[in-house]
């Protein structure tokens, strides 16, 4: 009588030689993001601090919100709606600011931070590559710290809208014409687009020259970051009487083909943004930076 043979099991080494094999090539990545915001609190404690003023500040003057709210009824209906939004705008740009000011400090500090404490020697004893460590720290600024600050911001604004609905129902106001000239989710959005334009892509070129340099200096990283820039400028000034070095970093700094918060929607241009030159000279230029420092890493010492 015929037997069917029986199955063979799979092998439970086969399987977990898979697994592993898969997860460790992210795994080194995400502990050395997470490593970074347990050392850095600065990255959402900052923004925090700057929502929370932002926020008592506005809770103050809804004191005088019935008065200008009668004040802006004078008004046209595109005036109107630019005196309603103009505190959102603020305060979204405040935090913008200050997540942008978090991820220049903390790119001066990220190489530089480890040599000065020593605690360099204890990271190049992991199994964990110089370039994943650079990618990690590049990471902080161009994905954390934006989508960090497009959380607080749009929750901000939510509770600052939610005040204002409170002092005009108290007041006896209508609530409906501020539902009408503040529209948070098209305020989102824009901010969304924003933070990924501007804070992902269009400063990749700065972070990077901030995180190479901070590898570099022995010493005060800020001065080594921006005096060569400035003596280029100087030079040329003296020497050609041209400003196109001068230029070009007013370009990368201001120039931004979507700068600045738009309203409305209309007014964004992705295909412009995603078709300018200067977006993709500065990924590359990022991307050269990132090679550079990595390469540096493996043979500096503490300082």
């Amino acid at each position: 009588m015929n037997t069917q043979p029986k199955a063979v099991p799979e092998s439970p080494v086969t399987s977990q030689e898979i697994a592993p094999a898969v997860m460790a090539r992210t795994r080194p990545m995400y502990w050395s993001v997470r490593r970074e915001l347990w050392e850095n609190r600065s990255i959402y404690v900052a923004p925090l601090a700057v929502a929370a003023v932002v926020v008592f500040g506005f809770l103050v003057s809804t004191l005088t919100l019935p008065y200008r709210m009668h004040a802006a009824s004078a008004l046209d209906p595109a005036q109107q709606r630019a005196a309603m939004a103009g505190p959102y705008t603020i305060a979204a740009s405040l935090i913008l600011g200050a997540t942008f000011i978090v991820g220049i400090f903390y790119c001066l500090d990220a190489l530089y931070g480890e040599r000065r404490d020593r605690s360099i020697l204890f990271w190049k004893s992991l199994p964990v590559s110089d370039l994943t460590t650079v990618l990690s720290k590049m990471s902080i600024p161009m994905v954390i710290l934006p989508v960090l600050g497009l959380a607080i911001t749009v929750v901000t604004l939510c509770i600052m809208l939610l005040l204002n609905a409170l002092v005009l129902f108290v007041s006896g106001l209508s609530v409906a014409t501020l539902w009408a000239q503040v529209p948070v989710f098209q305020i989102s959005l824009i901010l969304f687009y924003h933070f990924l334009t501007a804070h992902a892509l269009w400063y990749a070129p700065i972070y990077g020259w901030l995180l190479l340099v901070s590898g570099w200096a022995r010493r005060a990283p800020f001065l080594w970051a921006v005096l060569p820039p400035l003596g280029i400028c100087a030079i040329e000034k003296l020497a050609f009487n041209t400003m196109h070095f001068a230029d070009l970093l007013q370009y990368r700094l201001v120039g931004n083909p979507d700068s600045g918060l738009h309203f409305p929607l209309v007014q964004l241009t992705p295909l412009k943004f995603l078709s300018a030159l200067g977006l993709w000279t500065g990924l590359a230029l990022a991307a050269v930076f990132l090679i550079a420092a990595a390469r540096q890493r493996r043979y500096r010492g503490p300082i």
